[in-house]
């Protein structure tokens, strides 16, 4: 099965093989554990990796027919999230019983065959519905990450906002509404999606993804900005600055003179972009942002009360190169 986790080779349901044997590898280093009954290769697995292989081992143990949604079927679609799901989401029929596993949401709302896709054999919701339901019981930063990511494979939006109005009940409506609003083609990494939720938290105009700069090495990209305000801002990402952390032969060395470079280019035409880092955190940023913004502006901002302050990264769920962003 091509789920696109890396591991079917090595993905070992109990049921289908010699307990003693597995007891034998987990003993010796030469299995590890993804979840009850079901066990991987000894290699470490990316976090990403992990969640797709625990999904795989679902699949192959439930006999009960079911669809994977929220940011279980998100994952499959290969979007980014904020943080790794520690539950595997699932819809099903009946109820969840007290002997379910602690590691499975079921959900029980029908679905209609429009509702349902197929991903390497997998059977998911529609990629508009999975970020229609993430939107709706997510926060909304860990719901914008995943519809940035959704935007940049075609998605819907007024099929969505279509979705969310017909939904019956009102709960989470207009967090969804925003979400789906505000969801950006271009964000190339959740702390992307970071760096725009905080100054739209804060009332701030909606900022221009990717606005070009027009260098002498020829037009250059940041990752947002107010251009009225000649307002800036890039996240640097450290995985650019170790070797081989963005592909194999990638050269630490190289990548800081190259990004000097773009640099210095840049504000050799007057731009000074803000340079955030994620171990900045979200109220430095913001503290510096609002710095550079003029007085009567900077007065008039109001933080819109739905959206709640976002929730610490735990772990990762994409590869180094998501994550942080490279340039």
């Amino acid at each position: 099965m091509g789920s696109g986790v890396g591991v079917e080779a090595e993905l070992r349901i109990s049921r289908e093989h010699n307990r003693d044997e597995l007891r034998r590898d987990l003993a010796a280093g030469r299995a590890a554990r993804i979840r009850r009954g079901a066990y991987t290769g000894p290699e470490p697995l990316t976090a990403d990796a992990s969640a797709r292989a625990r999904i795989l081992a679902v699949h192959e143990q439930l006999s009960a027919r079911r669809v994977f949604g929220f940011d279980t079927a998100a994952l499959l679609y290969g979007l980014p999230t904020w943080s790794p799901s520690s539950r595997v989401h699932i819809f099903v029929r009946s109820r969840a019983s007290s002997r379910s596993a602690k590691d499975i949401a079921r959900h029980t709302t029908d679905l209609t065959p429009e509702d349902v896709a197929t991903i390497d054999g997998l059977p998911v919701t529609t990629l508009t519905r999975t970020v229609v339901d993430c939107a709706l019981t997510m926060h909304p930063l860990e719901a914008l990450v995943i519809a940035d990511g959704a935007m940049n494979r075609g998605f819907d939006r007024q099929l969505a906002l279509a979705q969310i109005t017909a939904r019956a009940q009102p709960n989470g409506r207009a967090r969804a509404e925003w979400v789906i609003t505000n969801a950006a083609a271009g964000t190339r990494s959740p702390w992307e999606s970071w760096l725009r939720y905080l100054p739209l938290r804060e009332g701030f105009p909606s900022p221009e993804i990717e606005p070009p700069i027009l260098t002498r090495l020829g037009v250059m990209h940041l990752d947002l900005g107010w251009p009225p305000y000649d307002l800036y801002v890039e996240f640097d990402g450290r995985v650019k600055y170790r070797d081989d952390g963005v592909r194999t032969g990638h050269s630490a060395e190289q990548e800081l003179l190259a990004e000097k470079r773009r640099f210095d280019a840049i504000r050799e035409t007057g731009v000074n972009p803000l340079r955030v880092m994620a171990s900045d955190g979200a109220h430095d940023y913001m503290r510096r942002l609002r710095a550079r913004l003029p007085p009567d502006l900077r007065r008039s901002l109001r933080v819109n009360p739905r959206l709640p302050w976002p929730p610490p990264r735990v772990g990762t769920s994409s590869s180094p190169r998501a994550l942080e962003g490279t340039k």
